[in-house]
């Protein structure tokens, strides 16, 4: 079996821990009534999931979605309601990325995310400390900076080739199934964390594994 030299992880549910229901608040508040059934964690879809996409801009989305709600809506209102979906960064997240840094693993992230959302995580608010989440990672791969999403196999296969890395030597960390199962389709190694749990030891064992 190869040895595993690139850790790719997902962003919400895995570096961050997820609370969907503060966003599916925050987006009601802005008058969305069926919110529930527009936003969902893994797979976004509509104009939600054409701003992941990158099929359409935050301003796009914010001109589709005043009309959505029958008001104006602002960027600043849009960005509040999407950045309710990232509820905590535990400090032990941080530490062990930074770890997998210093031992020589290539450390990557790749997430189904849009801009409003990366307002936040790449600004020195992201770690409490004054870091972005980019200062992490060797390289951040963003859906709509790619204009391609998990769990489809095209994403995959896209970075494995911008890294020119083999599958096997990858090990994949994302607590959705569907993209889980993706990754191992292409041939990546994979562990999959519940959201909000510790998952560092984990990560640990399959590496020396």
């Amino acid at each position: 079996m190869d040895k595993i030299k690139t850790v790719l992880f997902d962003f919400g549910g895995v570096i961050v821990t997820l609370d969907p229901q503060q966003a599916v608040n925050r987006f009601k508040e802005l008058g969305l009534k069926d919110a529930e059934q527009r936003l969902d964690s893994y797979t976004q879809s509509g104009i939600f999931g054409d701003l992941e996409h990158g099929l359409i801009t935050a301003e796009d989305f914010r001109r589709e979605f005043s009309l959505l709600v029958g008001c104006e809506v602002s960027h600043e209102e849009c960005a509040y309601a999407w950045q309710g979906y990232a509820s905590e960064v535990p400090q032990r997240n941080l530490d062990a990325l930074k770890l997998l840094r210093q031992q020589g693993y290539r450390v990557l992230l790749l997430s189904n995310t849009n801009s409003y959302m990366m307002e936040w995580a790449d600004s020195s608010d992201f770690d409490g400390q004054g870091n972005p989440v980019s200062s992490y990672f060797d390289y951040c791969y963003l859906s709509f900076q790619m204009k391609m999403m998990k769990p489809s196999e095209e994403i995959f296969r896209e970075v494995l080739r911008l890294e020119n890395t083999p599958a096997s030597e990858v090990l994949f960390v994302d607590d959705g199934p569907r993209n889980v199962a993706t990754a191992s389709q292409v041939g990546m190694r994979t562990f999959q964390p519940v959201n909000g749990e510790d998952w560092t030891d984990a990560i640990y064992q399959i590496l020396k594994g």
